[in-house]
């Protein structure tokens, strides 16, 4: 089992706030708060919520409750009755959670109790003045360990939820190259470009033709932008976030961009190889900085890559990702550097 997160030591050490009929837990990381949760005996359903594939592929395998991957909250428990406790770890992104938020509202009654819990880098004291008008009742329950919990009681009911309104769609300009973009709260740079990926796609030379992998594909603009200028590629799409996947599926439509998009747990999905490997990988996980997510995907690309396939992806200057290509490649070029970012290339030989 892995270590509890602080916030989740801070849920767990207020075990009577815990006790419901049936929750719900939005937003939980691997750490076995579920397996706490129901060995604690306090509640007849427990619910869990992610749009993460990985998290919710971890803990299907440890935890015994209704585990729901998705970009929208399930209505009801599997009783078909509203549910009584919703506990909501908040995020970073203050877009995703003010969605979040307006979700929960939605599947709320006016008996359900809510607790926030968070991290305070993680701007968790916001929720207080996000639902101050829009609860009957809201105090701080708990701090410790730099961490905050809060219970909101008499929630507003929000009628409907679209996720649709939550869209962004904007324009891009890349050498000349207008595309268009949508995106939804919690995916990577929501509403706007990476100076990263900027860089990439300024750099990289356009494959004429072949299969092209798009890992950790955000909100679709690497696959859009290769796409729309050269209509004989075709992509996957990988990403960890359903919120991702589905903003990619609505770029590469907006584009007329051919592709698919698949959850997964970094490579773990896929088993076939392409012609050619784009990526400005993820090195975070939340508000936690993560290299093995980026490393693994490194040295395990080749064998997706046909022969003479390329990878080239973009990271930030300071993270040392030489020696993973060059145990995996054997050499690999600079294609560009700027003060934060560079760009490296491989070719599968």
């Amino acid at each position: 089992m892995s270590q509890l997160t602080n916030p989740s030591k801070l849920l767990l050490r207020n075990e009577h706030s815990l006790e419901a009929d049936s929750i719900l837990v939005i937003n939980f990381t691997q750490d076995g708060l579920l397996q706490q949760l129901k060995a604690l005996n306090i509640c007849k359903t427990l619910t869990a919520f992610t749009s993460n594939f990985a998290t919710k592929a971890a803990e299907q395998h440890t935890s015994n409750c209704n585990i729901q991957l998705g970009i929208e909250l399930p209505k009801v428990d599997k009783n078909n009755k509203p549910f009584d406790l919703i506990i909501y770890y908040y995020p970073k992104a203050k877009a995703e959670a003010l969605m979040m938020l307006d979700n929960i509202r939605a599947v709320s009654s006016n008996e359900t109790r809510l607790l926030v819990v968070g991290e305070n880098k993680g701007g968790v004291k916001s929720s207080e003045k996000q639902l101050k008008s829009l609860c009957q009742f809201s105090k701080k329950i708990d701090s410790a360990r730099h961490c905050l919990l809060y219970q909101f009681n008499g929630l507003e009911h929000k009628m409907d939820f679209d996720i649709n309104q939550y869209q962004k769609t904007f324009e891009l300009t890349i050498k000349d190259k207008i595309i268009t973009v949508i995106s939804l709260p919690g995916v990577f740079n929501h509403g706007e470009m990476d100076l990263g990926t900027k860089l990439l796609l300024e750099t990289m030379q356009v494959p004429k033709s072949g299969h092209v992998l798009d890992f950790g594909c955000g909100a679709g603009i690497i696959s859009a932008y290769l796409g729309s200028l050269n209509d004989n590629l075709t992509f996957t799409c990988l990403d960890v976030s359903a919120l991702a996947t589905k903003a990619t599926e609505l770029t590469l439509a907006a584009n007329n961009v051919k592709g698919k998009c698949l959850l997964s747990d970094g490579l773990s999905q896929i088993s076939g190889k392409y012609n050619h490997i784009v990526s400005n990988p993820p090195f975070h996980t939340g508000l936690s900085t993560d290299y093995d997510i980026s490393e693994q995907f490194i040295t395990s690309s080749k064998q997706h890559l046909s022969s003479k396939g390329s990878l080239t992806i973009v990271a930030n200057s300071f993270l040392k990702y030489q020696p993973f290509l060059e145990q995996s490649y054997n050499q690999f070029e600079t294609l560009a550097k700027s003060n934060k970012f560079t760009v490296y290339q491989c070719i599968n030989k």
